[in-house]
């Protein structure tokens, strides 16, 4: 039996200023860029979870996102990279978290699913594996970007040791350094099994050693082909407490509910009461894709065989 393949992915959400065409331009083509990696995938028969990861690493190869090149600078002025993937026809997955010297922290993150001892795995270790696995290993500053460091600069001289989110600026104080950013992609392949992939820089000023939501099952990252597969992007401590991704399969499996309800009712009764903001992109076992935010922007794309590959900003 062969479906329609459906894939969505996500650069990031926040309350992002609205800017000229022009600007935003940059960002549209790079989402193009990482869904024609997915398509490429998924239009030879290939599976959701070889698809996620290419999306993915397309984005952490951009600097315009906060993951991979281009990622946010940590308090001691370092970088520490968290991913996960989850395949959702076994459940098998794989995080990576704090990592330094890994160029695309997914494709460690994928590595360490098909090692198979264990789920979660930090620093040192997760790069040593990765070396062992042929991955490109970098010197540290290869993820550094004269943008980036001007954001820890001013995080650093506006809020001390609090740390910022990426993209997002609250709208009562304009000054507000408070931004988030993280990249993920969902997908559903022709033979129906459904895969999530996520990676992140985390926080601008963050503490060394903090880890988000991007490497955690079942709350930046999840997959079931019962149901769907979720990536989530927002303020990540919430994202933790409230199990969002798990969330969204459990609505569905549970309680009945369709794709876009379960998201959107994730999103707002779930993670809206523990002053979560964000986003996510999810595809059903149907094929159907959801992507509700409750910020004013997450950058974005979906396609669904048959049909164009569409892009936004706002919503």
């Amino acid at each position: 039996m062969s479906l329609p393949f459906a894939f969505a992915l996500h650069g990031g959400a926040g309350t992002i200023a609205p800017t000229h065409p022009q600007a935003e331009a940059p960002y549209h083509e790079a989402l193009r860029a990482a869904t024609a990696r997915a398509l490429a995938v998924l239009a030879a028969d290939g599976s959701s979870l070889d698809a996620v990861v290419e999306a993915v690493a397309a984005l952490e190869d951009c600097p315009l996102f906060n993951a991979g090149h281009g990622a946010v600078f940590c308090a001691d002025g370092g970088h520490e990279l968290d991913a996960g993937v989850m395949d959702g026809r076994t459940l098998a997955a794989g995080g990576v978290a704090g990592v330094r010297t890994v160029r695309n922290p997914v494709r460690a993150a994928l590595e360490l699913m098909y090692e198979g001892r264990c789920v979660l795995m930090g620093a040192d270790a997760a790069e040593r594996l990765a070396a062992e696995r042929g991955l490109d290993i970098v010197e540290p500053g290869y993820f550094s970007t004269a943008h980036r460091l001007a954001q820890l600069r001013e995080v650093q001289a506006r809020r001390g040791g609090l740390a910022a989110l990426d993209h997002d600026r609250e709208p009562e104080d304009a000054d507000s350094p408070h931004r988030f950013g993280t990249v993920g992609a969902v997908a559903r392949d022709r033979h129906g099994h459904l895969a999530a992939a996520t990676s992140t820089g985390g926080m601008t000023n963050k503490p060394p050693g903090r880890i988000g939501d991007s490497p955690i099952v079942g709350a930046g990252v999840y997959a079931n082909d019962a149901t769907c597969a979720v990536s989530c992007t927002g303020t990540g401590e919430h994202f933790i407490r409230a199990c969002l991704g798990h969330d969204v399969h459990a609505r569905m499996r549970y309680g009945q509910q369709g794709t876009f309800l379960a998201a959107h009712e994730a999103l707002a009764q779930t993670l809206g009461p523990l002053g979560g903001r964000g986003g996510m992109v999810v595809v059903g076992r149907d094929g159907q894709i959801a992507m509700p935010f409750n910020s004013r922007g997450m950058y974005r794309a979906w396609v669904r065989e048959g049909d164009d590959v569409r892009t936004a900003i706002f919503a």
